[in-house]
């Protein structure tokens, strides 16, 4: 079970948003940069980074510290935040991460997404972030009246190599994950799936190792709140 300590970045610096609200964000005063290190001296070996601001603009704003995360530290990274075009897949690429996120752009045009997969191979990450079963899009601000499970059974066999799944009305709230439909998102899906949204504490990432078909987890909010401490939550890292 990988575990990914995840960055959200906004104007340089490190904030959480509760079930994606740009209103209701908490920001905290170490750096990205700061934080990227400390995960990487408790021997974290993953990281999850949204680009916020690109998010918002459909542009790579915070590849310089996405860069500088890269080249310090020596983490497997996947980034997402916006990225709607192949010449911004192509400059995270230059810089190293390990996996580029598709969420929105991928959604709205799936012949995006295939072309994506086609041009770079095993970098291609998908991200499904729903709502009462249906995808969200742009920020979590729209629903695109698709359900996830007909959606992931187009795409299937696209050749996309990770699938983040969130369930919206846990992101930021802290109340475990929707153990129930990941489980049966990672039944349908041809490639590994990443548990995102509502980790509280260890005992949720206990309980994720014993699905199937899941390849990680990832952890924002009780980190930085305190409740996990990175000494307990790097022991359930493999």
């Amino acid at each position: 079970m990988k575990i990914f300590p995840a960055i959200d970045i906004k104007d340089k610096k490190c904030v959480r948003l509760t079930k994606g609200d740009f209103d209701n964000k908490t920001e905290y005063e170490i750096s990205p940069i700061e934080q990227a290190n400390k995960y990487k001296d408790h021997g974290f070996k993953n990281l999850h980074i949204v680009d916020l601001d690109g998010a918002l603009t459909g542009e790579t704003i915070n590849l310089d510290i996405i860069q500088e995360i890269v080249s310090k530290f020596d983490l497997n990274i996947e980034i997402g935040g916006g990225i709607r075009n192949f010449d911004s897949i192509q400059k995270y690429t230059d810089v190293g991460v390990e996996k580029v996120i598709l969420g929105s752009a991928a959604i709205k045009d799936k012949n995006f997404l295939k072309e994506a997969c086609e041009k770079f191979p095993n970098k291609i990450a998908l991200a499904l972030d729903a709502k009462d079963g249906y995808l969200s899009i742009f920020g979590w601000k729209e629903n695109s009246k698709v359900l996830t499970r007909d959606y992931l059974n187009a795409v299937n066999e696209y050749g996309v190599s990770r699938l983040i799944f969130t369930d919206i009305n846990r992101d930021g709230m802290k109340q475990s994950p929707n153990f129930e439909e990941t489980a049966k998102v990672a039944e349908l899906s041809n490639c590994p799936v990443i548990i995102s949204g509502g980790v509280s504490s260890v005992n949720d990432i206990k309980k994720a190792k014993d699905l199937k078909n899941i390849e990680g987890i990832i952890v924002g909010k009780a980190i930085y709140d305190g409740d996990i401490l990175l000494e307990e939550l790097v022991e359930e890292d493999a």
